[in-house]
């Protein structure tokens, strides 16, 4: 079969050629998927390759659809490299890629025309915090989690447990959180994002009156320094939610806009398209959060606008020693200002985390200079299509994982904001339609995949809702009315999660069994450890030999409710509805087989 050239792929950056560390290049190369079976990368140093020089067989890293992608690990002794690559056909043909082209034959002279990684910097590296790679958020919606100080709850406060609507109030606060911290704490969580907290209006508080106050219905600064050092103690980092891409109404500089129009000193901390400001069917004559007139855009072009936040995320970071910041519409904002806002931040604590409320392919601010990570939405949707939509098939799924995979650069991957739902989403349980051995099977995934997982309050208890306001009730503290055996199971998954690297590690391959298209199977590995897991997406029982799909390791079932046997060379595994299995390999086997590849 002949090398299909149109679909080859490279360029040096990006998730494509770059700096995992001070000392290691990745670089990668797609290819036709099933075209090419073999791929040789020669690389070396373009002032002396006779001396520094090396041929490495690229490793298959994953497949999608239509792609293959490949993708080998290089330490240039000089921090400098140029290379190309020799493809091999499955007819034999061999082909070489270089910059500047395709040829027969290896390059001549061995600078020009081929690839350049022209030095490896460290000042270029992206170094996300190493703590988020072990990090479980819990994401908190601070007026729905628990009201701890009656006397500072709105005067018209509802009934805890009442029914949520879009505007009323139910008391949630700091010290609500604080009060349920061994709560989070046995439930195995070590990092919790809240909603925001600074003075606004609305109940989810992201019309912001004022970046740098509490809201007083929460607590205050004095409270917020309480809870970030008490969760401290308990190991729990704490990020903070910065809406910088608009403001609420309420916000001084534009009630001042308001009054006086354009003769207001702040004219030009907004983006006014009309004079004088008004709202007709809807469509403000400034630019606002989608079409929401209470919370017009903030003109981060203008440096007085760009100093006042810049000081807002800083201080929260120095005063209060939060541990990052979420970043909301953060694909709104221009580049320019992020990257200020990472200096400013970093300049204090380089380890805080600075996470973008982004949904789709996020690469321009994963570069380094902007974020260290952006909330995993593309995951997020694949997994609801195949555990809750059930719209896909268990190869489409791995497909879809492995796409996204290559999508970034190993470390972007490492720390991705991995999540099921949010404030913004259908509760997990209620797109499971209330299925709960499928919200497990769903959960189970999310906990055993590289990234930072993140559950959602009272997800782990068997919260349900739709759309907002539905999805943010209030936090059921009452154990009765709690599903228990729910909870049990994220605290067991949580400690699995903990207790095993290789399942938050990278190593990853998803095995196809396609005469069971709802079946999910992949395996976890690390230099010592190596796990199957089984994910049985159907309402049926499945009885399956799996000998021949298993490495031949001595394996063990350490968790599920599958049936494992396992006896010579025969493994057979009955696996009830929406059930699974988690298989552990024998540690002295580990070595002996080949992985299993998609």
């Amino acid at each position: 079969m002949t090398i299909m050239l149109e679909a080859l792929y490279h360029r040096p950056g990006q998730n494509w050629s770059y700096a995992y560390n001070d000392s290691t290049l990745h670089i990668r190369i797609r290819t036709k998927k099933g075209n090419v079976p073999q791929i040789q990368l020669f690389c070396g140093d373009k002032f002396n390759w006779d001396n520094y020089n090396e041929a490495i067989w690229m490793e298959h890293l994953v497949s999608d659809t239509l792609f293959d992608y490949w993708h080998a690990s290089v330490n240039p002794t000089f921090r400098r490299l140029v290379y190309y690559f020799e493809l091999h056909s499955l007819n034999h043909e061999i082909i070489y890629y270089l910059e500047k082209g395709f040829y027969s034959e290896h390059p001549a002279i061995k600078y020009e025309g081929l690839f350049d990684f022209p030095f490896l910097n460290p000042e270029d590296v992206h170094t996300p915090p190493s703590w988020v790679k072990e990090a479980i958020f819990y994401q908190i919606f601070p007026e729905r989690f628990a009201n701890g100080d009656p006397s500072i709850s709105p005067l018209n406060v509802s009934e805890w447990g009442g029914v949520p609507s879009p505007n009323n109030f139910f008391g949630g606060d700091l010290q609500g959180v604080i009060d349920h911290l061994d709560y989070l704490s046995e439930l195995g969580i070590n990092a919790v994002y809240f909603n925001p907290l600074f003075l606004a209006t609305t109940n989810h508080k992201y019309d912001t009156s004022d970046y740098m106050r509490i809201d007083p219905h929460f607590g205050n600064e004095e409270k917020l320094k309480e809870l970030v050092e008490a969760c401290h103690a308990r190991g729990i980092r704490v990020l903070l939610d910065g809406v910088f891409n608009h403001c609420g109404r309420t916000f001084p500089p534009f009630a001042d806009v308001l009054e006086k129009g354009e003769a207001s000193e702040y004219a030009n901390w907004f983006h006014i398209r009309k004079w004088p400001l008004h709202v007709v069917d809807g469509i403000a004559s400034y630019d606002t959060f989608g079409f929401e007139p209470l919370m017009p855009k903030l003109n981060t072009g203008n440096e007085e606008v760009r100093a006042y936040l810049l000081k807002a995320g800083r201080y929260w970071i120095e005063e209060i020693g939060v541990d990052g910041w979420r970043l909301d519409v953060a694909n709104e904002v221009d580049h320019q200002f992020w990257r200020e806002f990472r200096r400013e931040v970093k300049g204090v604590n380089p380890s805080a985390y600075l996470l973008g409320e982004i949904m789709h392919d996020s690469m321009p601010w994963l570069q380094g200079d902007q974020f260290d990570a952006v909330m995993n939405y593309p995951f997020t949707n694949i997994l609801l299509n195949f555990f809750a939509r059930r719209l896909t098939t268990a190869e489409q799924f791995a497909l879809a994982i492995n796409a996204q995979l290559a999508s970034y650069p190993q470390q972007i991957n490492e720390v991705a904001f991995n999540l099921l739902g949010s404030h913004d989403t259908v509760r997990l349980l209620t797109l499971c339609q209330g299925n709960v051995p499928l919200m497990k099977l769903a959960t189970l995934f999310q906990l055993t995949f590289q990234g930072a997982p993140c559950i959602y309050y009272g997800d782990e208890i068997g919260m349900d809702g739709e759309h907002d306001p539905y999805n943010r009730k209030c936090m059921e503290w009452d154990p009765d009315k709690q599903n228990t055996e729910l909870l049990h199971f994220f605290r067991e998954l949580i400690s699995l999660r903990k207790q095993f690297n290789a399942l938050r590690g990278s190593g990853l391959r998803f095995i196809l069994l396609r005469e069971q298209p709802q079946l999910l199977v992949y395996e976890r590995w690390d230099d010592t450890e190596r796990f199957i897991i089984m994910l049985n997406n159907q309402n049926s029982k499945i009885d399956l030999e799996i000998s021949s799909h298993l490495p031949e390791l001595d394996w063990r079932q350490i968790h599920g409710e599958a049936k494992f046997q396992s006896k010579d060379a025969r493994r057979q595994i009955s696996i009830p509805s929406y059930g699974y299995s988690i298989l552990q390999a024998s540690a002295d086997l580990l070595h002996q087989s080949n992985r299993p590849i998609l």
